[in-house]
């Protein structure tokens, strides 16, 4: 996957993160699965973004 569609998934992970973490509070199982989840996505991407350079 390419760096641009990492940051389309980026983005909308972050806001069903935000969405989320609204209903179930910060410490919720699934919040904190999908926080590592997008972790793992933003270091792929940073990964990516560093090779182009």
């Amino acid at each position: 996957m390419g760096t641009e569609a990492l940051g389309i998934q980026i983005e909308v992970m972050r806001q069903e993160l935000i969405d989320l973490a609204q209903r179930m509070g910060l410490t919720a199982v699934e919040v904190v699965e999908k926080s590592q989840k997008l972790d793992n996505i933003l270091n792929e991407y940073d990964r990516q973004h560093q090779r182009k350079k």
